[in-house]
């Protein structure tokens, strides 16, 4: 039986993921699976083939790079899905498939920003409480809930799906949207909302760091939490250099 095209797996939900699977499908001798965690509603598909949902941890993804025949494997989720991260290093490792990191630059603070940088969002929620008055949340569903007790803050909470269920909130308002979004269009929500303080984390890349050079030019401080610690694999801060690594490592795939 003839064997089957290399496969490459881009874990992925990212804008990096999908323009890396749109580069990479067609291109002769290989296979591309996209995988999303499933986490947003009806999430935009990639090029190419795509699963949605988990794998049952490392030893899960494992099996599947087996089953699959998974030659390499682009870790592109978003840079605050750790966990996945740590499991594709482990599932990597125990089947010896190929392995990148394809992660956008962080953010990093310039003249005239007011960072608090936090580790996580209990730090984050104390300096909130003692800084704020009207605050936009810039975060996901999953992690609002810190701030809930801070009764004399009135929350802006901007998130692209709603939280089922909502946090009892004394004071907040749920602003669906999802970006990009422009530093003007960003200045100008600020200011009409009066925020004082903005709460994000550090995800990089331009389609949400509007609201940061607007948080600058009206002196706003951001509290900002670090990105957590991820394996220490190959790396790639492109889309550019994640298809130079994929065609070197699966070099039966045309150029």
């Amino acid at each position: 039986m003839p064997q089957a095209e290399p496969g490459l797996l881009i874990l992925g939900g990212t804008t990096e993921g999908y323009a890396l699977a749109a580069a990479l499908v067609g291109a002769a001798g290989l296979r591309v699976v996209s995988s999303l965690a499933g986490r947003t509603a009806n999430p935009r598909l990639p090029a190419g083939a795509c699963r949605i949902g988990g794998f049952g941890g490392p030893e899960g993804l494992a099996a599947y790079l087996r089953e699959s025949r998974i030659a390499a494997v682009v870790d592109a989720t978003h840079p605050f899905a750790s966990q996945m991260g740590w499991n594709a290093a482990a599932a990597c490792a125990a089947t010896g498939t190929s392995l990148l990191r394809l992660e956008r630059p962080a953010w990093q603070p310039g003249p005239g920003d007011h960072w608090h940088v936090v580790a996580d969002w209990t730090e984050a929620a104390e300096i909130v409480g003692r800084i704020a008055r009207h605050a936009l949340l810039a975060l996901g569903r999953q992690e609002i809930g810190a701030f809930a007790p801070l009764d004399h803050v009135r929350f802006l909470i901007r998130m692209v799906d709603p939280p089922d269920p909502m946090p009892r909130f004394a004071q907040a308002e749920l602003l669906l949207a999802r970006g990009p979004f422009t530093e003007d269009a960003e200045y100008a929500l600020l200011r009409d909302r009066r925020i004082d303080t903005i709460v994000c984390k550090n995800s990089g890349g331009s389609a949400t760091d509007g609201k940061l050079a607007a948080a600058r030019r009206l002196g706003i401080p951001v509290v900002m939490r670090r990105r957590p610690a991820r394996p220490d694999t190959p790396h790639a801060a492109t889309v550019a250099e994640a298809v130079a690594w994929v065609r070197g490592a699966l070099g039966s795939i045309a150029a």
